[in-house]
């Protein structure tokens, strides 16, 4: 498969497929294709349904196949932002924000990561539920505004506001660090926690969260009505 990403801030993903070449994708994300792209809505089975689903991506899957010949898809982004294609690799696996999954190759496995810790679940700003994608292959991940990368050594941390991590590589690990001062927390504006990713692994950071893009539109929806 060969694939080119274009347009901003409204990317697009073009994927070139081989004869009888697959590719799955979430609901709705398929924007035009070649006629001769086939079409599959598959549930995996009643665990994978549940698993998607509690991720934030639809309960069916849509398998596209090239039929008699090379042919072409095109997946759109549902926000503004970046669509940012990752290589899965067996032996690294990667934890993404909930409904980041866009398309993948069909050898690439979605499923759920349960954040283990109850706190940085709960407090963290990316839920008790995060997307794992495993297996082999090209995978592609909606991203919220652009996206800085960071390698983080054994032991080396990072804190992270609230809904601007993106992705992690699964070696990494979360926590929470609560906000010091009293006068920092009710005046500061930055909430109450912070998320701390510490490495050894490779973290995605987005720069315009969808929830702090609602928040900036706010006053002006409101104005208007």
């Amino acid at each position: 498969m060969r694939y080119e990403i274009k347009g901003s801030p409204y990317p697009v993903v073009t994927c070139a497929l081989n004869a009888g070449e697959s590719v799955i994708c979430q609901r709705g994300a398929m924007a035009w294709m070649s006629p001769n792209m086939q079409m599959q809505t598959k549930t995996g089975g009643i665990g994978k349904m549940f698993s998607r689903s509690i991720s934030g991506e639809s309960m069916f899957q849509n398998t596209y196949t090239a039929m008699g010949g090379p042919g072409e898809i095109t997946f759109s982004s549902s926000v503004p932002g970046n669509i940012m294609p990752v290589q899965i690799l067996p032996n690294k696996p990667i934890i993404a924000q909930k409904r980041a999954f866009l398309a993948s190759e069909v050898s690439v496995d979605l499923s759920i990561f349960f954040q283990k810790r109850f706190g940085a679940g709960f407090f963290g700003g990316e839920g008790f539920i995060m997307q794992k994608l495993s297996g082999s292959g090209m995978a592609f991940i909606e991203i919220d505004g652009s996206v800085v990368e960071y390698q983080l050594g054994p032991g080396q941390s990072m804190l992270i506001d609230t809904g601007y991590l993106a992705a992690m590589d699964a070696t990494c690990s979360i926590s929470i660090e609560s906000v010091q001062g009293l006068g920092n927390v009710l005046f500061g504006g930055e909430g109450l926690f912070n998320t701390r990713v510490t490495g050894p692994g490779h973290v995605w950071i987005q720069t315009m969260p969808v929830s702090q893009m609602a928040n900036a539109l706010s006053p002006y929806l409101i104005r208007s009505s």
